[in-house]
């Protein structure tokens, strides 16, 4: 919630099972903080949950190679790449590559998942009396979001082919959500749209 009780999409959530995860980056010899001899190394790769955006870093099974933007399971269902998962990832974890490749590939995710994206933009309300939740997007000022809002009164957006016709000044929505998801996962934002707050690292008591 934010400060005057409003409920906010994400504040208090925590992230379900991925099922499928988008992979950032290919890691032949796994961590570079890994100190152990490179014969002894496994590779690894860093990626993103599609559905909560969580970054992980995963285990390929052996002779596999995941490609950087390739969707692969790592649910319950058959695995035909990752082997299994191995931590939950910060944004400052993650390798430079994966960093880099980071926006291309939330755009792909956001693009294969339009529908959520445009029922958030259906159903975005007030989160105080002097700002709407479709502010907190990138690049939507004021006046875009009331162009948004007086669309919206003649009917909801089916697609966002059909939001950027409505919409004049509105261009590739996907970007703005991409631009929005990096930004909550690349710091402490007040408000979290789309992600979940990260786990408190865990303190290890010291002996007495």
């Amino acid at each position: 919630m934010d400060d005057r009780g409003v409920p906010m999409p994400n504040s208090d959530k925590r992230p379900g099972k991925e099922e499928y995860a988008w992979v950032l980056d290919y890691l032949p010899y796994g961590d570079s903080s890994d100190n152990r001899p490179v014969y002894q190394k496994k590779p690894s790769v860093h990626g993103i949950g599609e559905k909560y955006f969580v970054l992980v870093e995963m285990v390929p099974k052996e002779g596999a190679i995941p490609q950087i933007g390739e969707r692969v399971c790592i649910g319950d269902k058959e695995r035909d790449v990752i082997d299994h998962v191995k931590r939950r990832l910060e944004y400052k974890s993650l390798t430079h590559g994966a960093q880099s490749e980071l926006i291309y590939v939330l755009e792909k995710i956001v693009l294969n998942d339009e529908t959520r994206f445009i029922e958030f933009i259906n159903d975005a309300y007030p989160i105080s009396t002097r700002q709407h939740m479709l502010e907190l997007l990138p690049g939507i000022g004021k006046k875009l979001m009331w162009a948004i809002l007086e669309e919206r009164k003649a009917g909801n957006f089916k697609s966002f082919e059909e939001l950027t016709q409505r919409v004049k000044g509105l261009h590739r929505p996907e970007t703005i959500f991409a631009h929005q998801i990096e930004n909550e996962l690349m710091s402490n934002v007040r408000y979290r749209l789309f992600t979940t707050r990260p786990p408190e690292p865990s303190r290890k008591k010291g002996r007495r």
